[in-house]
């Protein structure tokens, strides 16, 4: 016996299936895609089990994505290696009815044993929403039964409901082609007859979206939104980043007076704090940019984000579904390429993958906050800007620019195709959850110091030891670093980057951060702490690169990781998600010639101007 969970994304589907499978859950792949099969144990009144799959969740039988096609075929009894469902359960969400019936009459036209299942019936009632369920039951010929997935609520009445089907014989197939437009009118004809009243928060939502949606005062808004976010990165994380500086110090200074003068000493001060101890100051900066985004996905505006950005976006051949997985890579390109799945046109779906690296990931964060702190005062701007936060909202707005810019070049050569349509549900406006915000931020905050402590830490080990040996000779007048491996791994790569301005450290520390971009910070921390003297943290590497850099040189740094090609790790996932090595490949080179030709451009002009 196997039973399918079908329904609209949003709609609390994955919540009702762990509620009613709990810990008997299976996860897979469907043959042949990566689209995530997941399955559980769905145990029956009479003590039956069967057989629950939790589908990818789709507005229509008509596949707009990998995912959705799954669905469709599932449904239909077309997917290989898979047979078709016996029944189905639809999920529809119950503060949104004129939207998530249509599928359910869409699905209807299938003939097959089915139930409804009402979800998040509370947040209807809290809302002041109230439906006749009775009388929908009896529109629909179906069975109808109010759940709240997230409480456990409802579910003996579900499974109570579902028994009885497995034993039905399903109705001749009729065909899935469907007029759309019919199938809405009929649905909001439905939705207005069994919707008794109607709640206070939609008429809500319906306002702000009247100022949230406008065609000129949206994007101001979500302009404003994030320049504000990154005049907070700075603002707010001044005071933690000092703490954290000063306990760095405490401990290099502990460690020198501890330890006498040797090997062991320099790996822990030069190494393991002058490199991790750097990078984990900017935990703070982190933390402010998360907090920012969840705030923004729980409150339901990312949603009109993406409406917003689809004409723009149309522009250079993507559409508005684009816009979360590039918003997803501010945090990672990672999970950002990985959500790419939900876009429907391949050549939509690979051109995006190829630009979500474009968007400044939280690793770049250490590597412009600290070259920004050595080079741009810290001061107001029209007595209320922070110029180095404007500084920072600028370097994230030449990387969206390069990204669109990217995107209109691919779509007009290697990924040219058809632009499609954007259909994408506007949730209702909610409180974030403060709960919710802090475990998305203990997860960031413990994901950052895994990563600092794993990756980050044995490539600033690895360069330590490339560092330190060979000694120098008796009587050496050059540095130590020239005589050691790394020193001659940077002075090969020296004449590559110096025609943009780059010098041999710059260089050697360009080659670990292709582990992680926030790599770069600890690289340079560990060859200038072997340079000169003992507890170089984060404000002693400041004034190292004062020292060492021009700003020319700097700004060509900081263009240079703008567009800088990618970690390892997202090469990893492009080539997963792309089948093979050729496309990241492709995306290393273009990627690198970015970079390249940006950081020289940026540093000739800068020298010029200087000069």
């Amino acid at each position: 016996m196997l039973a399918a969970l079908v329904g609209n994304p949003n709609a609390g589907k994955t919540s009702l299936f762990n509620a009613l499978t709990g810990s008997r859950q299976k996860v897979g792949n469907y043959p042949g895609v990566t689209v995530e099969r997941k399955a559980g144990r769905l145990v029956l009144p009479d003590g039956a089990v069967a057989e629950l799959v939790d589908l990818p969740g789709t507005y229509s039988l008509t596949p707009r994505s990998p995912d959705e096609a799954v669905t469709r075929d599932m449904v239909l009894g077309a997917q290989a290696g898979e047979r078709r469902p016996d029944v189905i359960v639809a999920v529809i969400d119950a503060t949104n009815l004129r939207n998530h019936l249509r599928f359910v009459l869409e699905l209807r036209r299938l003939g097959l044993p089915m139930v409804v299942a009402l979800n998040m019936v509370d947040l209807a009632e809290r809302d002041g929403t109230e439906i006749d369920v009775a009388q929908l039951s009896r529109i629909l010929g179906l069975a109808v039964i109010p759940t709240v997935a997230v409480r456990k609520r409802g579910l003996a009445d579900l499974t109570a409901a579902i028994a009885p089907l497995f034993d039905k014989e399903p109705a001749a197939l009729a065909s899935p082609e469907a007029d759309i437009r019919l199938l809405q009118r009929e649905a909001r004809a439905i939705a207005d007859t069994v919707t008794l009243t109607q709640g206070a928060a939609r008429r809500w939502s319906q306002r702000l979206d009247a100022v949230a949606l406008h065609p000129v005062a949206g994007p101001i808004l979500l302009a404003a939104l994030l320049f504000l976010m990154f005049q907070a990165v700075f603002t707010f994380a001044e005071t933690p980043m000092d703490w954290l500086t000063a306990g760095v110090t405490a401990l290099q200074a502990e460690i020198t007076t501890l330890l006498p003068d040797n090997w062991l000493r320099s790996l822990l001060n030069d190494g393991v704090l002058g490199g991790v101890g750097m990078v984990i100051v900017f935990l703070p900066q982190i933390l402010i940019l998360f907090f920012f985004i969840l705030c923004l996905e729980q409150s339901g505006y990312m949603v009109r984000a993406a409406f917003l950005m689809d004409r723009l976006m149309a522009r250079v051949g993507l559409n508005g579904r684009a816009f979360i997985p590039l918003i997803s890579s501010f945090a990672c390109a990672i999970p950002g390429i990985m959500a790419t799945r939900t876009i429907d046109e391949p050549k939509d779906r690979l051109t995006t993958i190829l630009i979500a690296p474009l968007m400044t990931c939280s690793a770049r964060l250490p590597v412009y906050a600290i070259v920004i702190g050595a080079f741009i005062p810290d001061r107001a701007v029209g007595g209320v800007f922070n110029l180095q936060g404007l500084v920072l909202f600028g370097l994230y707005g030449f990387g969206v620019a390069g990204a669109l810019l990217a995107a209109w070049a691919l779509r007009r050569t290697v990924t040219k195709g058809s632009t499609p349509t954007f259909l994408m549900e506007m949730p209702q406006y909610q409180w974030p959850a403060g709960r919710d915000i802090g475990i998305g931020l203990y997860q960031r905050a413990w994901a950052f110091l895994a990563r600092a402590g794993t990756i980050i830490l044995l490539s600033t080990l690895a360069l330590w030891a490339l560092a330190s040996w060979p000694k120098p000779p008796e009587g050496a007048t050059r540095p130590a670093l020239e005589y050691s491996i790394a020193g001659k791994i940077g002075a090969a790569l020296e004449p590559v980057f110096r025609p943009i301005g780059f010098n041999k450290e710059i260089a050697l520390a360009l080659v670990p951060g292709m582990a992680a971009r926030e790599v770069a910070v600890s690289a340079l921390g560990t060859v200038y702490a072997l340079q000169g003297d003992e507890g170089t943290v984060t404000r002693s590497l400041v004034d190292r690169l004062r020292g060492a850099w021009s700003l020319p040189t700097a700004l060509a740094f900081l263009a240079w990781y703008v567009f800088a090609p990618q970690c390892i790790s997202t090469l990893a996932v492009t080539r997963r998600e792309t089948n093979g090595w050729a496309w990241p490949a492709f995306m290393f080179g273009y990627l690198f010639a970015m970079a390249y030709v940006a950081a020289g451009a940026t540093f000739w002009i800068a020298t010029w101007l200087g000069g």
